[in-house]
């Protein structure tokens, strides 16, 4: 079995091989068309000193080329160079023959280094050029007067071989090289757009985390302080009041499904955020009346007092709304059974203004004194969540002491976040 062995050779050592192979196809025939034509001169004879002087320099010229990517304005300067010494050595006509091998470092040169205006290499960039172009000049120059022309003609001949073997080539580079930045310019900023719709993706996902945590915490929060102060109450009343105990482990019983019903459906939201009015088990406005009659069951003294038509309030507001109104109440309703035991609270739902839905929550102080060492720290992830939760529907949230020693909590939805909301 033969295995066919593939020989590539190194990219960087295309161009120089190029342009030597060029340039010595023309050392080779152009002695030929002097032979041929006897108003053609100035050409070194084939296989002639002078000849080989001319080969040995173009060839110089094709080794510079192959490090033109590590030093491209060092490399070009060589090449350039080559033109004075063909010149200086007697080679005529042949001195145009370095051309070839100096497009390729223009070429290689502005590429590679900065553009003006585009970095530390702009500046030695230009006067690499304009150094380049003064020794094809002074090549041309030399050779023109070698081969008898006038000073003013040769001096002519020269700035136009610089010019044109410089100027055209860098010119056409430079439009290449900015094209190829534009293009690069683009994919930077299409992968920092893309970078940065990744930044906002992964905070709105650990926002909706933390509006889990907190929704986690005001449920749990609520149910489990009714479930404290009942299973409280059936200790002191499993020996002198049996029926009651029943009564309250039943209660206990209640709030322990509603918090795993409320937990799920917490769930259920979060996993189809597009579901509306439809979810059965998602709070609302008009789950009010549950949610004072369940915390009275508790042991508060809770009232509800609506203003207005309940209807409007529950049509009017959005889902999240409904469930941060609601989520609000549940919060301060625990919130008066851990600070203010025994205090009288009232929940008010005011939806007399067609601009906006009030939901006011107001406890008064704890019929016995407590001292200040004892009480619990009005600290915590509760008003945070309850603040948080606010913000997300553009409502505003006020909370804090009554003058009678209470505590209050406001919270008003305006008619901008309903309809935002509820869209």
């Amino acid at each position: 079995m033969k295995r066919e062995v593939t020989i590539r050779m190194p990219q960087k050592l295309i161009a120089p091989l190029v342009a030597w192979v060029v340039a010595t196809a023309m050392l080779v025939v152009s002695p030929s068309l002097d032979a041929a034509d006897a108003e053609v001169a100035g050409m070194p004879a084939l296989g002639g000193l002078g000849w080989w002087f001319c080969l040995a320099v173009l060839t110089v010229q094709a080794v510079a080329l192959v490090w033109r990517r590590e030093r491209p304005l060092t490399v070009l300067l060589v090449v350039a160079a080559g033109a004075v010494a063909l010149a200086a050595g007697g080679a005529g006509d042949a001195t145009s023959l370095s051309s070839a091998a100096v497009l390729v470092g223009v070429w290689s040169a502005v590429t590679t280094a900065g553009l003006p205006g585009q970095g530390r290499l702009a500046g030695p960039l230009a006067g690499s050029l304009a150094g380049a172009g003064l020794l094809v000049a002074l090549g041309g120059f030399i050779s023109q007067i070698d081969i008898g022309l006038g000073a003013g003609t040769a001096v002519l001949a020269g700035l136009v071989q610089g010019v044109g073997v410089i100027a055209a080539p860098a010119l056409l580079a430079a439009t290449v090289r900015a094209r190829r930045d534009a293009r690069e310019a683009r994919t930077d900023l299409a992968l920092a757009v893309d970078r940065e719709q990744s930044a906002h993706v992964a905070a709105a996902i650990a926002e909706e985390r933390t509006a889990m945590a907190r929704e986690l915490h005001d449920i749990a929060a609520h149910h489990l302080t009714g479930i404290a102060v009942m299973t409280g109450a059936v200790e002191r009343q499993i020996d002198t009041d049996p029926a009651g105990a029943k009564e309250s482990v039943r209660q206990v019983r209640t709030q322990s499904t509603a918090m795993l019903r409320e937990l799920r459906g917490l769930v259920t939201l979060l996993r189809s955020p597009g579901q509306a009015e439809g979810t059965g088990g998602q709070e609302r406005l008009s789950h009010l009346p549950e949610l004072v009659a369940e915390a009275r069951r508790t042991g508060l003294q809770v009232e509800l007092e609506t203003l207005g038509e309940a209807a409007v309030a529950d049509e009017g507001v959005g889902p999240l709304a409904q469930l941060s109104a609601y989520r609000t109440v549940q919060e301060c309703l625990a919130n008066a059974v851990r600070h203010a035991p025994g205090s009288r609270c009232e929940v008010v739902l005011d939806s007399r203004d067609p601009a906006a839905v009030v939901v006011t929550v107001r406890n008064g102080p704890p019929p016995t004194s407590v001292p200040v060492a004892s009480r619990p720290a009005r600290r915590g992830l509760g008003l945070v969540g309850m603040r948080e939760r606010a913000d997300l529907t553009d409502s505003t949230l006020e909370a804090g002491p009554t003058p009678e020693g209470g505590w209050q909590t406001r919270l008003r939805i305006p008619a901008a976040a309903v309809e935002e909301v509820a869209g």
